[in-house]
């Protein structure tokens, strides 16, 4: 009989999770996430999307069971029956976007999004940015709250309140995507090939400052910003059959 796969749960700091944290430690023992052969991760997508910076580095698959606010990255969650779950699971490969932002003091900041990379207005002036692709400026300048790319995994969020495109998981795109644009008045995005490099440039930096940011990890004073998916850098999420990353995507586009 195949032994039952070794776990580390994690879990975020509401009071439910870390009740499952407890339990479930109990009944399957707990293992450090670098020794455990998958990460069970017990909370909301925020807390998944804290997990996936913090171990996606170790390779290791990671089951989410909801025990928070939104869980789109999550399965349902049921204390029994954990093992045969796991077992069954259907695996979704993401690869994350990496960002390089230059700031006005001269740093050099990076970070990886699984969700989006977006860019922000500091102030209340709109931000003015220029969008470069692949070396040729395709937009001399954005007038607008900010914009963003949002990965497969992270287009039903952000970029879908934003009015952007939902996109099909293993499509090999991402989602270009203004936030509340004023110029040009009826652009509305793109959809990119995924190995598409996005440079934004701000302009007038001074009057109208930008941030970056990756998932959760703000960068201030944003200069340039460059975006492109990562050609190293995969994790593996799992998910029950009936409920599968593909298919939650896909029903997503049929929400009334």
């Amino acid at each position: 009989m195949t032994p039952p796969p070794r776990a580390a749960f994690l879990a975020s700091n509401a009071d439910d999770a870390q009740a499952a944290l407890e339990a479930l430690s109990a009944a399957h023992g707990q293992h450090a996430p670098e020794d455990a052969d998958v990460l069970v991760a017990l909370g909301g997508d925020g807390f998944m999307l804290q997990t996936l910076h913090r171990h996606g580095a170790l390779g290791k698959p990671v089951y989410g069971m909801k025990l928070g606010t939104v869980g789109f990255l999550m399965n349902q969650y049921r204390a029994e029956g954990l093992c045969q779950r796991l077992r069954t699971a259907e695996p979704a490969v993401l690869r994350p976007l990496e960002m390089l932002a230059q700031t006005e003091s001269g740093a050099s900041v990076r970070s990886l999004a699984y969700n989006e990379v977006s860019l922000l207005r500091q102030t209340r002036q709109a931000a003015h940015i220029a969008i470069t692709l692949n070396g040729q400026q395709r937009l001399d300048e954005l007038i607008a709250d900010g914009v963003m790319v949002a990965t497969p995994a992270g287009s039903t969020a952000y970029n879908f309140s934003a009015s952007g495109p939902i996109l099909p998981l293993g499509a090999n795109v991402v989602a270009l995507t203004p936030i509340a644009p004023f110029r040009p008045r009826r652009w509305r995005g793109a959809v990119l090939k995924a190995d598409t490099e996005v440079v934004f440039t701000v302009l007038d930096t001074y009057k109208r400052p930008v941030s970056a940011t990756a998932d959760s990890h703000e960068v201030r004073d944003v200069v340039e910003v460059r975006i492109r998916e990562s050609r190293e850098r995969t994790v593996t999420l799992l998910f029950d059959p009936e409920h599968n990353l593909e298919e939650r995507i896909l029903s997503e586009q049929f929400q009334a």
